[in-house]
């Protein structure tokens, strides 16, 4: 049996955000019984030093953590790994050259999935993502303007994932609002939610002032679409 293995934890409700997406998504794709449903290991592993703190040089290394969690997955000999944080993405070649079976790219998915012809993309992430210029180089390979955030505009978005982190959704909901009218205003058509915290916030904004790209979804869409078409979810 193939087995798709989520290196998760970071964070819990991004984790189980995910994994939600995946099985509504493989739902949607037409599973009607539990059989016809992905097989997904969830790791789980919250303890990881935090990703954003160590690549702004502040804080403990989450490499040998991260690495230490793929391991976890080569010995369940899972066929995929999904990482349902963007972040962790900065040490994506290493992970990669560490596991067994393919690793997803959560922002070449979310990238991905911007409209055709959108000039002008606002980048929302965690301040050592963006220092990372992890979605800047991407969209720039896209023939698409990455705006960064503001120093005031980051301090809203990093009070909205600090906020889903501590689960209060409303609190982060309204800083997410004030980020996306400061970047309305400098002309953007499009958002990528480049931290899976962000779209939990983003599902209490009724009408957002642009397109907002969500990473979870676009991760959950690639992974579904990945065990699918190989006859993963048992259908034969």
């Amino acid at each position: 049996m193939a087995l798709i293995g989520i290196l998760g934890g970071m964070g819990p409700l991004a984790t189980v955000d995910f994994f939600e997406r995946v099985i509504q998504l493989t739902s949607a794709a037409g599973a009607t019984c539990d059989q016809e449903h992905l097989p997904l290991l969830v790791a789980n592993l919250p303890h990881i030093p935090d990703r954003s703190k160590a690549m702004l040089k502040s804080g403990a290394d989450p490499l040998p953590a991260l690495l230490a969690g793929i391991d976890m997955l080569n010995r369940n000999e899972v066929d995929l790994i999904a990482i349902p944080c963007n972040s962790a993405h900065y040490w994506y070649d290493a992970m990669r050259a560490r596991s067994r079976a393919p690793i997803l790219h959560i922002a070449e998915a979310c990238v991905a999935a911007i409209a055709r012809g959108t000039r002008r993309a606002a980048v929302l992430a965690t301040g050592g993502t963006l220092a990372a210029g992890l979605y800047q180089k991407i969209l720039e390979r896209h023939d698409i303007e990455p705006l960064v955030p503001s120093g005031p505009t980051q301090q809203h978005i990093d009070a909205c994932i600090d906020a889903v982190k501590a689960g209060d959704l409303d609190a982060s909901a309204a800083e997410l609002a004030a980020a996306l009218a400061e970047f309305a205003a400098r002309g953007a058509e499009a958002a990528v939610m480049g931290c899976t915290e962000i779209p939990l916030a983003a599902r209490r904004i009724a009408t957002p002032p642009m397109m907002l790209i969500d990473s979870t979804l676009e991760l959950a869409r690639v992974t579904v679409s990945y065990g699918m078409t190989r006859g993963w979810n048992m259908r034969s």
